[in-house]
């Protein structure tokens, strides 16, 4: 059985900078493709970034780049997002998945196989 347990949501002010873990068990970064999703009230949900299954590849949305970074660390069977620079519009629910087609993060919507419970992330102006 896999699962993804995030944590590190928090209320932070705008231009600062949080970090997001995902605790993963029963899913091996070899074998599937972990990332970060998210979504804002009365928005739909959104990739925001993943890295790949084997070599590792990363990906990003646009609005993310160059202030966000996704990590994985096999030993600890976590993947981290770390976020800096924080703005308001970032403030969502930030969801944790695994094993679906990096390419398709930014897709409308993706197939994911399995999601966290979702951390809140406010970010205040």
């Amino acid at each position: 059985e896999v699962q993804l347990v995030e944590s590190g949501g928090a209320l932070v002010q705008a231009g600062g900078s949080l970090r997001l873990s995902c605790a993963t068990s029963g899913c091996s970064y070899d074998d599937y493709a972990v990332g970060w999703f998210r979504q804002a009230p009365g928005k739909e949900r959104e990739g925001v970034a993943c890295i790949s299954s084997g070599h590792g590849d990363t990906y990003y949305a646009d609005s993310v780049k160059g202030r966000f970074t996704i990590s994985r660390d096999k030993a600890k069977n976590t993947v981290y997002l770390q976020m800096n620079r924080l703005k308001p519009e970032d403030t969502a629910v930030y969801y944790c998945a695994a094993n679906f087609n990096p390419r398709e993060l930014t897709d409308r919507r993706p197939i994911v196989d399995w999601w966290g419970q979702g951390t809140q992330v406010t970010v205040s102006s």
